[in-house]
């Protein structure tokens, strides 16, 4: 009996350490994702994996297993997706409602409406599934072929049509599905020949063997001399192909990224290419503009005109986009040429002057019609480095509200086209959005925002592109709602033309990735590829010019807007940033005042009708005066805990955008009397930076972020009150200690 439950017991011992071997061999699935697919955090998943395979060795009993495991994955959840802490049952409220959401589309063949959280919960799910039916085929089967042969043809597959490269992990694998295999058999021989297992208690009798035959074979599969491939690696020529499709085809296939002149086909998927286009040094982020487009035709753009180029003598260019009366900042930049075939001057807003530094002499000719900038230069030359002037604009929002002119005809006539085959619905679906503005600049902001507010996704696979009679702008707005910049802004400028709205498409580049940081002064350095080309809107506004919008979910327009004047004066930027910081309330003034008059009345009351004061009327003077001050001090002391409460009180029970902007405003006001002071050249973002750096948290950087989309954005969602009241009152109680 004894002997029998030691076979027994080093039996459970040898399959767990099969079973401990088919993890590993598991853990070989998961190593590719961060180079396959868009997942920046792998570790999360092999924790959990581990802990899954890590409850299924020890053979639990079924609800225990099962309840960890679930607590488990709603832990990692909570780590992935939301703020709140996971003792919370707001944020599983919020999962609920996700999911719901998630399996309606799901059911409805949605797919691309699926939300990244739903996807990894359904990733930990297969590795909780994962867990049993390894634990099934290993431990209870013994059997590990079936399982080993899908791993190599899953390392072999993704070796050979992706760019994960398998050499390593084949080589993990064959060392572990070996070491496995060989246990394993050894396990059905004994079973089958109803051994006792006694002899295994001597682990050199079988593991030296073992290890030196996987070490031989390891050797010599790496050493022997192999053959050539026979077949063409077909990732290169995928890339290749990839290389071939960016001008637009027709067929609307897989295209490559970056700037190019063909825009009448838009739509299709396209791949990320990271080439260099150039390098610039600026003061301050901003878009770069190439050049412009008119016609909408259904399937894309294309110019009314053909372009007539005149030269610029110098450098100094006749291109204005905006009107005298704007704001602007003089700004210079260098920008060195990686990719000069281009041919076009990429150019910031306000450009009056740009000159080549490099040796290279450069003649610049201007395209009134799409408002590009040629530049021609003898030979191929290996560097081009431009210097440029230029005025950057930022735009009063009263100004735009109040803009009351009427658009020349030129300009109306020209930039409110829209084919006569657009669907009648765009019209109507621009007419809904916009019912409750009655000025142009709050139209085409709530046009701008409906896109984020509508769930529709950014995203560069998997985009359709019309066929037939199909309209590119109705398509995506009615039917696929996913799509790139193109389609967002083409959207946009076609919603707005056909409300009698001039607006037109532009395309450049974004202001690319900071790779050099100057806090001292000196100008940024940003790197700009063909990853970096973009497209966005602009608006005629008669008082003003042309003004940038950004529809694309995910991006931030980078112009700068600013309250504007008032009938009392102008606002400037910096004067309407300080109002917002120095709200007092009301309340606090009044307060102050009834207890300096309360003083007044003490005292007079206190005083005989001759003019004099005995004895009494001085002790009560001086007991009401060190009372009141007494009090006064208190509440001035403790004015921000109390005026913190009443916000905190106002924003759990008024949860609405207005609520929270106040007390946005508020929180910068408790944090410039405890001395954090925001510098007048530091901009929000920056600012909130430095307060979660001071106070090891990521509030502030949260809710300066809702709040800027709120307020640049029109971005309004009640649903994030319940978490932006949280982050509100855990950074008010950090500050307040």
């Amino acid at each position: 009996m004894v002997r029998m439950n030691t076979n027994n017991k080093m039996a459970m011992f040898y399959t767990s350490i099969l079973y401990i071997f088919s993890f590993f061999l598991f853990m070989e699935w998961l190593y590719p994702l961060e180079k396959i697919t868009d997942t920046r955090n792998v570790t999360v998943f092999i924790f959990y994996a581990a802990f899954c395979f890590f409850l299924s060795l020890f053979q639990m009993k079924w609800w225990i297993s099962f309840s960890l495991k679930g607590i488990g994955l709603l832990f990692v959840i909570n780590n992935l997706y939301f703020s709140q802490s996971i003792f919370d049952f707001l944020w599983i409220k919020q999962l609920i409602m996700e999911l719901g959401f998630n399996l309606e589309s799901a059911i409805l063949q949605q797919w691309y409406y699926l939300t990244p959280t739903f996807r990894s919960f359904l990733f930990l799910v297969l590795i909780w599934l994962m867990s049993y039916l390894l634990h099934y085929w290993v431990v209870q089967m013994q059997r590990m072929f079936f399982f080993v042969l899908l791993t190599f043809i899953y390392l072999t597959v993704l070796d050979t049509f992706t760019v994960f490269d398998g050499s390593i992990s084949v080589i993990r694998a064959f060392i572990i599905s070996l070491a496995a295999l060989a246990l394993a058999n050894l396990m059905k021989e004994f079973n089958h020949e109803s051994l006792r297992l006694t002899w295994m208690k001597k682990a050199s009798a079988w593991m030296i063997p073992l290890i030196g035959v996987i070490i031989l074979t390891t050797m010599v599969g790496s050493f022997v001399p192999k053959p050539s491939p026979q077949w063409p690696d077909p990732v290169p020529f995928i890339y290749s192909a990839a290389e071939s499709a960016g001008s637009g085809s027709a067929k609307g296939g897989m295209k490559k990224v970056g700037y190019g002149e063909d825009d009448s086909r838009l739509g299709g998927s396209f791949v990320q290419d990271h080439s260099p286009v150039f390098t610039a040094e600026v003061h301050e982020a901003h878009y770069w503009r190439i050049e412009t487009k008119d016609v909408y035709t259904g399937k894309g753009w294309e110019l009314s005109a053909n372009p007539q180029y005149v030269e610029q003598p110098q450098g100094n260019m006749e291109l204005e986009t905006f009107s005298e009366n704007v704001q602007t900042e003089e700004l210079s930049a260098n920008i060195e040429v990686d990719n000069p075939s281009i041919g076009k001057l990429t150019y910031p807003y306000g450009i009056e002057h740009a000159e080549e530094i490099s040796g290279v002499e450069v003649t610049y000719a201007f395209d009134s019609v799409s408002e590009a900038i040629q530049t021609e230069f003898p030979g191929a030359p290996g560097v081009l480095a431009y210097e440029m002037q230029y005025h950057y604009p930022s735009f009063a929002i009263n100004q735009l509200k109040n803009s009351t002119e009427e658009d020349p005809r030129s300009i109306k006539e020209r930039y409110t086209q829209v084919p006569s085959s657009l669907p009648e619905r765009v019209g109507e679906l621009a007419e809904e959005v916009t019912a409750d503005y009655d000025n142009r600049y709050d139209k085409v902001k709530a046009v701008e925002g409906y896109f984020s507010r509508n769930g529709f996704e950014y995203q560069t696979t998997d985009v359709p592109v019309p066929e037939g009679d199909d309209d590119y702008v109705d398509q995506f707005l009615f039917e696929s709602q996913v799509g790139y910049c193109d389609n967002f802004s083409t959207s946009m400028v076609v919603m707005l033309r056909t409300l009698d709205i001039p607006t037109r498409w532009v395309k450049g580049f974004t202001s690319g990735d900071l790779i050099e940081n100057n806090p001292s002064g000196e100008p940024d350095v940003y790197r700009v590829t063909n990853a970096n080309a973009h497209s966005w809107v602009e608006v005629y506004f008669p008082e003003v010019g042309w003004v940038p919008f950004e529809p694309t979910q995910g991006f931030s327009n980078p112009t700068e807007f600013y309250a504007g004047q008032e009938q009392s004066g102008q606002w400037t930027q910096e004067e309407s940033e300080d109002t917002t910081e120095d709200l007092i309330t009301e309340e606090e003034e009044e307060k102050q005042q009834e207890k300096e008059e309360e003083v007044e009345t003490a005292f007079s009351q206190t005083t005989d009708n001759d003019g004099s004061t005995g004895m009494n009327g001085w002790l009560y003077l001086v007991v009401s005066v060190i009372v009141l001050t007494s009090i006064a001090l208190f509440i001035y002391k403790t004015r921000f805990r109390w005026q913190s409460r009443m916000v905190s009180s106002k924003l759990e029970h008024t949860r609405d955008p207005d609520t929270f902007q106040d007390a946005y405003h508020y929180l910068l006001k408790v944090l410039k009397q405890k001395g954090y002071v925001k510098a007048p050249d530091q901009t929000l973002r920056e600012y909130a930076d430095v307060i979660d750096t001071t106070f090891e948290s990521d509030e502030m950087g949260r809710l300066t972020s809702y709040y800027e989309r709120m307020l640049y954005k029109n971005e309004q969602s009640n649903g994030n009150m319940d978490e932006l009241t949280k982050l509100w009152k855990d950074l008010i109680n950090r500050i307040m200690g």
